[in-house]
Protein backbone atom coordinates (compact mmCIF):
# COMPACT_ATOMS: atom_id res chain seq x y z
CA UNK A 1 0.00 0.00 0.00
CA UNK A 2 1.30 3.44 -0.97
CA UNK A 3 1.68 5.65 2.08
CA UNK A 4 -0.22 8.93 1.83
CA UNK A 5 1.73 12.17 2.12
CA UNK A 6 0.56 13.85 5.36
CA UNK A 7 1.11 17.27 3.76
CA UNK A 8 -1.78 16.62 1.38
CA UNK A 9 -5.40 16.71 2.54
CA UNK A 10 -6.98 13.23 2.64
CA UNK A 11 -9.80 14.53 0.43
CA UNK A 12 -7.26 15.43 -2.28
CA UNK A 13 -5.47 12.09 -1.94
CA UNK A 14 -8.71 10.26 -2.71
CA UNK A 15 -9.83 12.48 -5.61
CA UNK A 16 -10.34 11.07 -9.09
CA UNK A 17 -9.48 13.95 -11.38
CA UNK A 18 -11.46 14.91 -14.48
CA UNK A 19 -10.02 13.19 -17.55
CA UNK A 20 -10.03 15.41 -20.66
CA UNK A 21 -10.03 14.03 -24.18
CA UNK A 22 -6.74 12.90 -25.63
CA UNK A 23 -4.58 15.56 -27.21
CA UNK A 24 -2.79 13.77 -30.07
CA UNK A 25 0.99 13.77 -30.28
CA UNK A 26 1.03 12.09 -33.70
CA UNK A 27 0.65 14.21 -36.80
CA UNK A 28 -2.05 13.44 -39.31
CA UNK A 29 -4.72 12.21 -36.89
CA UNK A 30 -8.30 13.29 -37.52
CA UNK A 31 -9.37 14.62 -34.13
CA UNK A 32 -13.04 13.85 -33.44
CA UNK A 33 -12.83 13.32 -29.69
CA UNK A 34 -13.18 16.68 -27.89
CA UNK A 35 -16.11 18.43 -29.62
CA UNK A 36 -14.05 21.30 -30.98
CA UNK A 37 -15.44 23.34 -33.85
CA UNK A 38 -13.84 22.13 -37.11
CA UNK A 39 -13.83 25.65 -38.54
CA UNK A 40 -11.48 28.46 -37.47
CA UNK A 41 -12.67 31.69 -35.87
CA UNK A 42 -13.89 34.56 -38.00
CA UNK A 43 -11.10 36.36 -39.91
CA UNK A 44 -12.15 39.48 -38.00
CA UNK A 45 -11.45 37.71 -34.72
CA UNK A 46 -8.05 36.49 -35.86
CA UNK A 47 -7.14 39.98 -37.05
CA UNK A 48 -8.24 41.56 -33.77
CA UNK A 49 -6.22 39.11 -31.67
CA UNK A 50 -3.11 39.61 -33.80
CA UNK A 51 -3.50 43.37 -33.57
CA UNK A 52 -3.77 43.13 -29.79
CA UNK A 53 -0.42 41.33 -29.40
CA UNK A 54 1.41 44.56 -28.68
CA UNK A 55 2.61 46.50 -25.64
CA UNK A 56 -0.72 45.75 -23.93
CA UNK A 57 0.60 42.31 -23.05
CA UNK A 58 2.47 43.86 -20.10
CA UNK A 59 -0.80 45.16 -18.62
CA UNK A 60 -3.50 43.41 -16.64
CA UNK A 61 -6.75 42.82 -18.55
CA UNK A 62 -10.03 44.40 -17.51
CA UNK A 63 -10.82 42.57 -14.24
CA UNK A 64 -14.55 42.18 -14.88
CA UNK A 65 -14.53 41.80 -18.69
CA UNK A 66 -16.58 44.99 -18.74
CA UNK A 67 -16.85 45.49 -22.51
CA UNK A 68 -17.64 41.83 -23.14
CA UNK A 69 -20.32 41.79 -20.45
CA UNK A 70 -21.91 44.91 -21.96
CA UNK A 71 -22.04 43.27 -25.39
CA UNK A 72 -23.46 40.05 -23.96
CA UNK A 73 -26.07 42.00 -22.01
CA UNK A 74 -27.16 43.75 -25.20
CA UNK A 75 -27.33 40.43 -27.05
CA UNK A 76 -29.43 38.77 -24.36
CA UNK A 77 -31.60 41.76 -23.43
CA UNK A 78 -30.44 42.14 -19.86
CA UNK A 79 -28.04 44.20 -17.74
CA UNK A 80 -24.27 43.62 -17.32
CA UNK A 81 -25.04 42.85 -13.66
CA UNK A 82 -26.80 39.70 -14.90
CA UNK A 83 -23.61 38.32 -16.45
CA UNK A 84 -20.29 37.00 -15.16
CA UNK A 85 -17.47 35.93 -17.47
CA UNK A 86 -15.09 33.11 -16.58
CA UNK A 87 -11.99 31.29 -17.68
CA UNK A 88 -14.17 28.95 -19.67
CA UNK A 89 -17.57 27.95 -18.31
CA UNK A 90 -15.77 25.27 -16.27
CA UNK A 91 -14.36 27.92 -13.92
CA UNK A 92 -17.86 29.25 -13.32
CA UNK A 93 -19.25 25.77 -12.65
CA UNK A 94 -16.57 25.37 -9.99
CA UNK A 95 -17.34 28.79 -8.53
CA UNK A 96 -21.01 27.83 -8.29
CA UNK A 97 -20.18 24.82 -6.14
CA UNK A 98 -18.08 27.02 -3.86
CA UNK A 99 -20.70 29.77 -3.66
CA UNK A 100 -23.90 27.78 -3.18
CA UNK A 101 -22.95 24.44 -1.57
CA UNK A 102 -21.76 23.80 1.98
CA UNK A 103 -18.95 21.28 2.41
CA UNK A 104 -20.54 18.02 3.53
CA UNK A 105 -18.38 17.71 6.65
CA UNK A 106 -20.17 20.67 8.23
CA UNK A 107 -23.46 18.76 8.22
CA UNK A 108 -22.45 15.24 9.19
CA UNK A 109 -24.72 15.36 12.26
CA UNK A 110 -27.42 17.71 11.03
CA UNK A 111 -28.94 15.34 8.50
CA UNK A 112 -31.93 17.59 7.95
CA UNK A 113 -29.57 20.16 6.46
CA UNK A 114 -27.72 17.70 4.25
CA UNK A 115 -29.42 19.14 1.16
CA UNK A 116 -27.38 22.31 1.67
CA UNK A 117 -24.28 20.18 1.06
CA UNK A 118 -25.61 18.41 -2.03
CA UNK A 119 -24.54 18.73 -5.66
CA UNK A 120 -27.12 17.02 -7.86
CA UNK A 121 -26.98 16.06 -11.53
CA UNK A 122 -28.37 13.59 -13.99
CA UNK A 123 -26.29 10.72 -15.30
CA UNK A 124 -24.88 10.35 -17.84
CA UNK A 125 -23.90 13.99 -18.18
CA UNK A 126 -20.78 16.15 -17.95
CA UNK A 127 -18.26 14.13 -15.95
CA UNK A 128 -16.78 17.28 -14.39
CA UNK A 129 -19.78 17.73 -12.05
CA UNK A 130 -18.91 14.91 -9.61
CA UNK A 131 -15.26 16.00 -9.64
CA UNK A 132 -16.26 19.52 -8.59
CA UNK A 133 -18.39 18.09 -5.79
CA UNK A 134 -15.53 15.92 -4.58
CA UNK A 135 -13.05 18.81 -4.63
CA UNK A 136 -15.41 20.82 -2.44
CA UNK A 137 -16.16 17.93 -0.10
CA UNK A 138 -19.85 18.08 -0.97
CA UNK A 139 -22.33 15.24 -1.17
CA UNK A 140 -22.96 13.93 -4.72
CA UNK A 141 -26.39 12.94 -5.87
CA UNK A 142 -26.46 11.35 -9.33
CA UNK A 143 -29.87 10.48 -10.77
CA UNK A 144 -30.20 8.35 -13.93
CA UNK A 145 -31.81 9.72 -17.04
CA UNK A 146 -34.42 7.57 -18.74
CA UNK A 147 -33.19 4.67 -20.85
CA UNK A 148 -33.37 6.82 -23.99
CA UNK A 149 -31.45 9.62 -22.17
CA UNK A 150 -34.59 11.75 -21.95
CA UNK A 151 -35.31 13.79 -18.82
CA UNK A 152 -37.66 12.22 -16.30
CA UNK A 153 -40.71 14.40 -15.68
CA UNK A 154 -41.17 16.10 -12.33
CA UNK A 155 -43.96 13.63 -11.57
CA UNK A 156 -41.66 10.70 -12.35
CA UNK A 157 -38.93 12.18 -10.16
CA UNK A 158 -41.39 12.55 -7.29
CA UNK A 159 -42.67 8.99 -7.71
CA UNK A 160 -39.21 7.52 -8.01
CA UNK A 161 -37.97 9.20 -4.86
CA UNK A 162 -34.49 9.44 -6.37
CA UNK A 163 -34.43 13.20 -6.81
CA UNK A 164 -33.73 15.83 -4.16
CA UNK A 165 -35.89 18.91 -4.77
CA UNK A 166 -34.03 20.67 -1.94
CA UNK A 167 -30.51 20.12 -3.30
CA UNK A 168 -28.29 23.16 -2.90
CA UNK A 169 -27.11 23.00 -6.51
CA UNK A 170 -28.47 21.08 -9.49
CA UNK A 171 -26.68 20.80 -12.83
CA UNK A 172 -28.66 20.03 -15.98
CA UNK A 173 -26.71 19.63 -19.23
CA UNK A 174 -28.98 20.78 -22.03
CA UNK A 175 -28.57 19.59 -24.71
CA UNK A 176 -27.16 16.58 -22.92
CA UNK A 177 -23.61 15.36 -23.17
CA UNK A 178 -22.60 12.72 -24.00
CA UNK A 179 -25.91 11.62 -25.53
CA UNK A 180 -26.55 14.74 -27.64
CA UNK A 181 -30.21 14.67 -26.69
CA UNK A 182 -32.04 18.01 -26.70
CA UNK A 183 -34.59 18.97 -24.07
CA UNK A 184 -37.64 21.16 -24.48
CA UNK A 185 -37.69 24.42 -22.56
CA UNK A 186 -41.16 23.58 -21.22
CA UNK A 187 -39.77 20.42 -19.56
CA UNK A 188 -36.85 22.33 -18.09
CA UNK A 189 -39.18 25.02 -16.77
CA UNK A 190 -41.21 22.49 -14.80
CA UNK A 191 -38.05 21.15 -13.23
CA UNK A 192 -36.73 24.63 -12.39
CA UNK A 193 -40.08 25.59 -10.87
CA UNK A 194 -40.05 22.54 -8.60
CA UNK A 195 -36.45 22.93 -7.46
CA UNK A 196 -35.75 24.88 -4.25
CA UNK A 197 -31.99 25.35 -4.66
CA UNK A 198 -29.88 26.85 -7.45
CA UNK A 199 -30.24 25.26 -10.89
CA UNK A 200 -27.59 25.64 -13.57
CA UNK A 201 -28.72 24.90 -17.11
CA UNK A 202 -25.44 24.07 -18.84
CA UNK A 203 -25.99 25.10 -22.46
CA UNK A 204 -22.50 24.48 -23.84
CA UNK A 205 -23.93 23.05 -27.08
CA UNK A 206 -27.08 25.12 -27.39
CA UNK A 207 -26.12 26.77 -30.70
CA UNK A 208 -26.63 23.40 -32.43
CA UNK A 209 -30.01 22.77 -30.77
CA UNK A 210 -33.62 23.43 -31.74
CA UNK A 211 -34.28 25.76 -28.80
CA UNK A 212 -32.66 27.33 -25.74
CA UNK A 213 -33.77 27.96 -22.18
CA UNK A 214 -32.22 31.38 -21.58
CA UNK A 215 -35.57 32.91 -20.63
CA UNK A 216 -35.62 30.72 -17.53
CA UNK A 217 -32.63 32.63 -16.14
CA UNK A 218 -34.80 35.75 -16.14
CA UNK A 219 -37.98 34.01 -14.99
CA UNK A 220 -36.57 32.25 -11.92
CA UNK A 221 -34.17 34.01 -9.49
CA UNK A 222 -32.50 30.68 -8.65
CA UNK A 223 -31.69 29.66 -12.25
CA UNK A 224 -28.40 30.32 -14.02
CA UNK A 225 -27.70 29.57 -17.68
CA UNK A 226 -24.15 28.61 -18.61
CA UNK A 227 -22.71 29.40 -22.05
CA UNK A 228 -19.27 29.07 -23.65
CA UNK A 229 -17.34 30.48 -26.58
CA UNK A 230 -15.51 27.16 -27.00
CA UNK A 231 -17.84 24.76 -28.80
CA UNK A 232 -19.74 26.89 -31.29
CA UNK A 233 -17.45 29.91 -31.54
CA UNK A 234 -14.07 28.23 -32.12
CA UNK A 235 -12.34 29.76 -29.10
CA UNK A 236 -11.34 26.70 -27.03
CA UNK A 237 -7.76 28.01 -26.98
CA UNK A 238 -8.82 31.27 -25.31
CA UNK A 239 -11.05 29.80 -22.56
CA UNK A 240 -14.01 32.16 -22.30
CA UNK A 241 -17.42 31.27 -20.85
CA UNK A 242 -20.20 33.08 -19.02
CA UNK A 243 -23.26 32.73 -16.82
CA UNK A 244 -26.53 34.64 -17.17
CA UNK A 245 -28.84 34.98 -14.19
CA UNK A 246 -30.20 36.97 -11.26
CA UNK A 247 -27.90 39.80 -10.17
CA UNK A 248 -27.67 38.49 -6.58
CA UNK A 249 -26.40 35.08 -7.70
CA UNK A 250 -23.99 36.71 -10.15
CA UNK A 251 -22.69 39.02 -7.40
CA UNK A 252 -22.10 36.04 -5.11
CA UNK A 253 -20.01 34.34 -7.79
CA UNK A 254 -18.12 37.56 -8.44
CA UNK A 255 -17.07 37.74 -4.77
CA UNK A 256 -15.09 34.50 -5.04
CA UNK A 257 -13.86 34.90 -8.60
CA UNK A 258 -10.11 35.08 -9.09
CA UNK A 259 -8.88 38.55 -10.01
CA UNK A 260 -8.13 39.00 -13.73
CA UNK A 261 -9.56 35.55 -14.39
CA UNK A 262 -10.16 36.09 -18.12
CA UNK A 263 -7.12 36.95 -20.22
CA UNK A 264 -7.16 40.09 -22.35
CA UNK A 265 -6.78 38.37 -25.71
CA UNK A 266 -9.68 36.09 -24.84
CA UNK A 267 -11.85 39.08 -23.99
CA UNK A 268 -11.02 40.77 -27.29
CA UNK A 269 -11.64 37.57 -29.25
CA UNK A 270 -15.04 37.09 -27.63
CA UNK A 271 -16.01 40.74 -28.14
CA UNK A 272 -15.24 40.61 -31.87
CA UNK A 273 -16.99 37.22 -32.13
CA UNK A 274 -20.21 38.94 -31.06
CA UNK A 275 -19.69 41.48 -33.86
CA UNK A 276 -19.61 38.72 -36.48
CA UNK A 277 -22.39 36.32 -35.48
CA UNK A 278 -23.50 35.92 -39.10
CA UNK A 279 -20.19 34.16 -39.85
CA UNK A 280 -20.68 31.70 -37.00
CA UNK A 281 -24.33 31.00 -37.72
CA UNK A 282 -23.33 29.90 -41.21
CA UNK A 283 -20.87 27.48 -39.60
CA UNK A 284 -23.58 26.13 -37.30
CA UNK A 285 -25.65 25.23 -40.36
CA UNK A 286 -22.69 23.45 -41.96
CA UNK A 287 -22.00 21.45 -38.81
CA UNK A 288 -25.66 20.46 -38.45
CA UNK A 289 -25.80 19.38 -42.11
CA UNK A 290 -22.66 17.27 -41.66
CA UNK A 291 -24.10 15.80 -38.46
CA UNK A 292 -27.23 14.65 -40.28
CA UNK A 293 -25.21 13.24 -43.19
CA UNK A 294 -22.85 11.33 -40.90
CA UNK A 295 -25.74 9.97 -38.85
CA UNK A 296 -27.41 8.62 -42.01
CA UNK A 297 -24.22 7.06 -43.37
CA UNK A 298 -23.29 5.35 -40.11
CA UNK A 299 -26.85 4.08 -39.74
CA UNK A 300 -26.53 2.44 -43.17
CA UNK A 301 -23.45 0.62 -41.85
CA UNK A 302 -25.36 -0.76 -38.88
CA UNK A 303 -24.49 1.82 -36.24
CA UNK A 304 -27.25 2.84 -33.85
CA UNK A 305 -26.97 6.62 -33.92
CA UNK A 306 -28.93 8.56 -31.33
CA UNK A 307 -30.68 11.80 -32.38
CA UNK A 308 -28.41 14.75 -31.61
CA UNK A 309 -28.82 18.48 -31.08
CA UNK A 310 -25.10 19.07 -30.49
CA UNK A 311 -21.90 19.10 -32.53
CA UNK A 312 -21.33 15.41 -31.82
CA UNK A 313 -23.21 12.13 -32.03
CA UNK A 314 -23.40 9.13 -29.73
CA UNK A 315 -23.35 5.92 -31.76
CA UNK A 316 -23.44 2.23 -30.85
CA UNK A 317 -21.22 0.42 -33.37
CA UNK A 318 -21.89 -3.02 -34.88
CA UNK A 319 -19.78 -6.22 -34.87
CA UNK A 320 -17.28 -5.23 -32.16
CA UNK A 321 -17.49 -3.62 -28.71
CA UNK A 322 -17.20 0.15 -28.74
CA UNK A 323 -13.86 0.02 -26.93
CA UNK A 324 -12.46 -2.13 -29.75
CA UNK A 325 -13.80 0.31 -32.32
CA UNK A 326 -11.96 3.08 -30.48
CA UNK A 327 -8.65 1.33 -31.09
CA UNK A 328 -9.49 0.19 -34.63
CA UNK A 329 -10.36 3.75 -35.63
CA UNK A 330 -7.21 5.01 -33.98
CA UNK A 331 -5.24 2.63 -36.16
CA UNK A 332 -6.95 4.34 -39.10
CA UNK A 333 -5.70 7.68 -37.68
CA UNK A 334 -9.12 8.78 -36.39
CA UNK A 335 -9.65 9.76 -32.75
CA UNK A 336 -13.12 9.42 -31.20
CA UNK A 337 -14.17 9.23 -27.53
CA UNK A 338 -15.17 6.19 -25.49
CA UNK A 339 -16.44 6.29 -21.89
CA UNK A 340 -16.25 3.36 -19.48
CA UNK A 341 -19.41 4.36 -17.56
CA UNK A 342 -21.94 1.48 -17.66
CA UNK A 343 -24.75 3.48 -19.30
CA UNK A 344 -22.62 4.60 -22.28
CA UNK A 345 -19.81 2.04 -22.57
CA UNK A 346 -21.46 0.46 -25.63
CA UNK A 347 -21.28 3.77 -27.53
CA UNK A 348 -18.72 6.02 -29.19
CA UNK A 349 -18.98 9.79 -28.98
CA UNK A 350 -17.98 11.29 -32.31
CA UNK A 351 -17.35 14.99 -32.86
CA UNK A 352 -18.76 16.46 -36.07
CA UNK A 353 -15.79 17.55 -38.14
CA UNK A 354 -15.64 18.90 -41.67
CA UNK A 355 -17.43 17.04 -44.47
CA UNK A 356 -14.05 15.61 -45.52
CA UNK A 357 -13.35 14.37 -41.99
CA UNK A 358 -16.82 12.83 -41.75
CA UNK A 359 -16.28 11.06 -45.08
CA UNK A 360 -12.91 9.77 -43.85
CA UNK A 361 -14.60 8.34 -40.76
CA UNK A 362 -17.22 6.53 -42.86
CA UNK A 363 -14.50 5.18 -45.16
CA UNK A 364 -12.50 3.92 -42.16
CA UNK A 365 -15.60 2.28 -40.68
CA UNK A 366 -16.24 0.44 -43.95
CA UNK A 367 -12.63 -0.74 -44.01
CA UNK A 368 -12.85 -1.99 -40.42
CA UNK A 369 -16.05 -3.89 -41.20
Amino acid sequence: MVQKNPLIRPLVHDLHAYVPGEQPKIKGLIKLNTNENPYPPSPKVLAAVKKATDARLRLYPNPTAEKLRAKLAKLHGCQPENIIVGNGSDELLALAVRAFVEPNSKFKIQNSKLAKATVQYFTPSYSLYPVLADIHGAAKYAVPLKSDFDLPSVAELKRGGKWNFNAALTFVTTPNAPSGRGYKTAELEKLCRAQKGVVILDEAYVDFANENALKLAFKFPRVLVSRTFSKAYSLCFQRVGYFVGHAELIAALDKIRDSYNVNGLGQIAAEVTLDDLKFYRANFKKIIATREWLSRELTKLGFRVLPSQTNFILAKPPLFPAKDWLQKLREQKILVRWFSAPDVKEYLRITIGTPAEAAALVKAARKIM
